[in-house]
């Protein structure tokens, strides 16, 4: 089992390697990492888990 699971894990890296090459999908990813990265810059104040 342990080995189907890794040429399977392997099997789905290459897929994605072989997508990221794909000029339309390198700008798609740009734009996901930008916008991920402007959420997280949102600031504010985090909760610290304290209800009182």
């Amino acid at each position: 089992m342990g080995m189907m699971r890794k040429l399977i894990a392997s099997g789905v890296a290459a897929k994605v390697v072989q997508e990221l090459q794909k000029p339309q999908n390198q700008a798609k990813l740009k734009q996901f990492v930008r916008d991920f990265q402007n959420k997280n810059k949102g600031g504010g104040t985090r909760p610290t888990g304290r209800g009182y």
